[in-house]
């Protein structure tokens, strides 16, 4: 049976990793693997830091799609892959890959999914998490100053000239390819019983 991959996009602190542990705290370990958009962010080795640190992170130019469609090509194979892996405290990816296998399913996690119509045409199902902006910043806020070592006026500054105009430009309306929306400021529980449940069925059929 050919792999299904489901694409969860959402803006910047939607939810989209809740919905995602969800969905794995439903299916085998063994039969599925999730690949983070995030991880395919440009190489910037060559870049000094003060360059890295004004990349606009939010545009879609900011990603190395074409790797991505390359490696979910070869899971869909049944070929394993070498993911990079993004380090968000030097802004560029690490020297080490992670070696990832195929599996009956593929979860693709990314803000900007939607937006590259390869990556679409790859996914059996596509899922949009919607969230109060205000919540949404709160928890960006929050990850990024505990787990990437950011300060408060960074993240404000990068949120009001990055973040947000990229989210109305091209995130939002990139749920329009959505199959299901599922709101994330309130109980999404059917929602997610209705994708968990369509999943099973791929995967048993």
């Amino acid at each position: 049976m050919k792999p299904i991959i489901i694409g969860v996009a959402g803006g910047s602190g939607s939810g989209k990793t809740t919905i995602v542990n969800l969905i794995m705290n439903h299916i085998k370990d063994t039969d599925v693997v999730i690949i983070r958009h995030d991880d395919y962010y440009n190489n910037q080795d060559d870049m000094p830091m003060e360059e890295r640190v004004k990349a606009n992170y939010d545009h879609p130019l900011s990603l190395d799609n074409n790797l991505l469609i390359e490696d979910l090509k070869k899971l869909l194979q049944g070929k394993s892959i070498k993911k990079p892996i993004y380090d968000f405290t030097v802004h560029t990816r690490k020297k080490e890959y992670e070696l990832v296998e195929p599996a009956k399913v593929i979860i693709l996690e990314g803000i900007l999914i939607f937006e590259e119509e390869k990556l679409r045409d790859l996914m059996d199902i596509k899922v949009y998490v919607e969230a109060d902006p205000d919540l949404r910043f709160i928890r960006r806020l929050k990850r990024d100053i505990e787990e990437r070592q950011r300060t408060v006026d960074s993240v404000i500054n990068q949120y009001l000239t990055t973040v947000k105009p990229m989210h109305y430009r091209f995130v939002s309306p990139s749920k329009r390819h959505a199959d299901i929306i599922i709101p994330n400021h309130h109980k999404h529980s059917v929602a997610t019983d209705v994708m968990i449940t369509k999943i099973k069925s791929i995967i048993s059929s």
